[in-house]
């Protein structure tokens, strides 16, 4: 923002406008919920969410568009519009605390994320403004505008209750194991290429990369069970998700907070396959896998036990929780037997 003093004096009102979603960004980020003992109608809280971002995003669109041309506003006229989006701001972040957490805390987290997402682009447009010439629309600007309305659109696509807070949650931990293990037999199809020595110009940041490192025979049969039993975390978060789509439920707290447990159960699993995959490149560490296979592979008993104890597990999901339990022995047997082999 230029220095004249017009600048200097219409700067102020939006600097402070500035340090007080910044303020209200880390109240959120690290704040509870106010919870209540009254009924609570979750469909009214969404449409009040709604349009609370809804407003946020006009006020930002009033902003950004005040100060992209001529003439600049008063001191006054820039106090208003930045009292005008401080108040949208606090409505935003005070309808995200009603929501309770005996509605879920998965839902609460993906609401809570969303709401600090908003006030980071406003933040992050306020600056951009701040730093921007007047009276110019530069496409720094352009770009932090349509950050925030990205940002506030978003509210309309979150889960609408736990239930589906837990489905998203695990949807994307999936994708993260299904990638780790595709990353890996990738790596091995490419280290059996008799073509792979031509391809010295690719990308050297491939996961199969080690340099002249390769898997030995004795290697190459360790990674079959530790493959196993990365599949069979695949299998299991698959094998969950549907049955929280059959048989999950929020209407009783118990069942609320059981898909919290599950949510929050799960979400150490792909960091239990990542540790592992990354034992299993070459050269193989032999004492991490050893201690990586056993660490996932007692994680995936306790999820198969807790997804046993909860509600979403009916008669047809017994059947492959005993298969993947199973599973998962056989494969951790098989693996400590190979490492202590010739050790």
């Amino acid at each position: 923002m230029s220095a004249d003093s017009s600048a200097g004096d219409v700067s102020v009102p939006l600097r402070n406008l500035l340090n007080s979603v910044e303020c209200v960004r880390d109240r959120v980020r690290d704040g509870e919920s106010n919870e209540s003992d009254g009924a609570f109608n979750l469909s009214n809280f969404w449409d009040t969410l709604n349009q609370a971002a809804k407003a946020v995003s006009q006020e930002a669109t009033k902003l950004s568009l005040a100060f992209s041309k001529a003439p600049v506003p008063s001191q006054q006229d820039a106090e208003k519009l930045s009292d005008s989006a401080l108040k949208s701001v606090l409505t935003l972040s005070t309808v995200y605390y009603w929501l309770p957490k005996s509605q879920g805390l998965s839902l609460r987290r993906q609401v809570r994320d969303a709401t600090v997402e908003v006030l980071e682009e406003v933040m992050r447009l306020l600056e951009t403004i701040l730093s921007s010439p007047l009276q110019t629309l530069s496409q720094e600007q352009l770009t932090s505008t349509g950050g925030v309305w990205a940002a506030c659109d978003h509210f309309l696509h979150l889960p609408q209750d736990n239930k589906a807070a837990a489905l998203a949650a695990l949807s994307a931990q999936i994708g993260v194991v299904k990638d780790a293990i595709e990353e890996l037999e990738q790596a091995l199809t490419e280290a059996q290429d008799p073509f792979d020595g031509d391809r010295d110009d690719e990308d050297d940041e491939d996961p199969g990369d080690h340099g002249d490192a390769a898997w030995s025979e004795r290697d190459r049969r360790l990674l079959g069970p530790c493959q196993g039993l990365m599949k069979a975390a695949a299998a299991c978060m698959r094998k969950l998700a549907s049955a929280i789509r059959a048989n999950g439920d929020v209407g009783a707290p118990q069942n609320v907070a059981q898909l919290d447990q599950l949510s929050d159960v799960v979400r150490e699993i792909s960091p239990g396959v990542d540790d592992l995959a990354l034992c299993l490149y070459p050269p193989v560490d032999y004492s991490g896998v050893e201690n990586h296979v056993s660490k996932l592979a007692a994680l995936l008993k306790k999820v198969l036990e807790v997804i046993r104890s909860s509600h979403v597990c009916g008669e047809s999901e017994l059947t492959w929780i005993q298969f993947l339990d199973g599973a998962v022995d056989h494969n951790l047997q098989k693996a400590r037997d190979l490492i202590q082999e010739d050790s």
